[in-house]
């Protein structure tokens, strides 16, 4: 196992190398998030600062340093696929964590721009944006009553549902569908 502080480019360097070193990469799922939570009118300045610049760093910018290095080496190596896990926060807002729902919004169009840049070179790029998923981090938030209310299959996402989705996109999903954004929340938001 690789590990690194996906706030520090240089760390995200020395993982890419290392990960590289041994192998031919194929695909690679960018699966970082942190969500702080830092309300507008309750959050003193120097905690919004904070929760923006690390929630930024870790959500969008490591991996938009990640795209980076795996593009080069794709395109390099004939193909690949990224897969970059977003959110429905992305779409619909978060009112007391508004950073994650600006990074994962980032993270969109992103994806979307490497989507155009790489096809052509062979590299696809693919978007999964879960609603709320059932993890042992969240356990008790998804048992929540308002939580539950807006679910309509009467709930939230399983590890595994969204690791299909991934395992599609980074192994099987065609070409054409590059640059898709996914959703897997149970019709819990739905956009046109």
């Amino acid at each position: 196992m690789i590990q690194a502080d996906l706030s520090n480019p240089s760390a995200i360097e020395r993982v890419w190398q290392e990960a590289c070193a041994p192998q031919r990469i194929d695909a690679i799922v960018n699966n970082a998030g942190i969500f702080p939570n830092h309300p507008p009118l309750t959050t003193d300045y120097a905690q919004w600062t904070a929760a923006w610049q690390r929630t930024l760093a870790i959500n969008l910018t490591g991996p938009a340093h990640l795209c980076y290095f795996a593009a080069r080496t794709m395109v390099e190596q004939g193909g690949g696929r990224i897969v970059n896990v977003s959110s429905r926060a992305a779409f619909r807002g978060e009112p007391t964590a508004p950073a994650y729902a600006a990074s994962k919004a980032g993270l969109n169009a992103l994806s979307q721009s490497l989507a155009k840049a790489l096809a052509p070179k062979g590299v696809y790029v693919f978007v999964v944006a879960p609603g709320w998923v059932s993890t042992q981090r969240v356990a008790t938030s998804v048992q929540d009553k308002a939580v539950l209310a807006d679910q309509p299959l009467g709930r939230v996402a399983t590890p595994d549902e969204v690791a299909q989705v991934v395992s599609y996109c980074a192994l099987d999903a065609p070409a054409s569908l590059t640059g898709a954004i996914l959703d897997v929340n149970g019709a819990s938001y739905l956009r046109n």
